[in-house]
């Protein structure tokens, strides 16, 4: 079993990272694997809505959404993580999930999901709920923890004072890894359930 991570600050071991470090080490407890991409300092450019990977199941644009593609179709969860600008996402990361989540065609229904964000003070509601959208759009279980998925720090290293925080990143670890489990073995027992073609319905005709 295997979770993506997907850490959108542009920080180097900055306080995101040392959020995701926690998680990591409950997952290595629980005995899946895990996979950290950092895509807060690479040049990804937003959807144009261009209808390219309707037809060919990939990005026209051809940088790390295409890459990464690959590597979420193959595992059982995934981990979005953010430092808070403006009550938002980083914009770089806010780029890349809208082109992954649009232009990949593979089911991700029953894959889990969890979003941590971490902030020097407020906006982290704000931009967990942003990022937990991608999730609940495409069928994909939303694990939760003890508390918001949110860890405080300003300077580097500084998240390391936030025992809360950190906390509640080994909790949603633990909880994300029973939900991965618990599904594989409903998956093997039941399989998927079942799937209704879309009803597309427009506002205005």
């Amino acid at each position: 079993m295997k979770v993506l991570i997907i850490n959108g600050s542009p920080r180097i071991s900055g306080n995101t990272a040392i959020a995701l470090a926690e998680m990591q080490k409950v997952f290595a407890e629980e005995g899946i694997e895990t996979e950290e991409v950092q895509i807060g300092q690479k040049a990804i450019r937003g959807c144009i809505s261009c209808g390219f990977c309707h037809e060919n199941g990939k990005c026209v644009f051809n940088d790390e959404v295409n890459e990464i593609n690959a590597r979420f179709a193959e595992a059982d969860g995934l981990v979005i993580a953010s430092p808070v600008y403006y009550a938002s996402a980083n914009g770089t990361l806010i780029s890349f999930l809208d082109r992954l989540f649009y232009s990949s065609n593979f089911d991700k229904r029953m894959k889990v999901g969890a979003s941590v964000v971490v902030a020097r003070r407020g906006g982290i509601s704000a931009t967990f709920d942003e990022l937990n959208k991608y999730f609940t759009i495409c069928g994909m279980p939303v694990a939760s923890s003890q508390y918001w998925n949110g860890v405080h720090g300003c300077d580097k290293g500084e998240a390391y004072e936030d025992a809360e925080g950190l906390q509640t990143m080994r909790t949603l670890a633990r909880n994300m890894s029973f939900l991965i489990k618990s599904i594989a073995l409903g998956k093997e027992k039941h399989g998927l359930p079942e799937k209704e073609k879309p009803q597309r319905t427009n506002f205005i005709r």
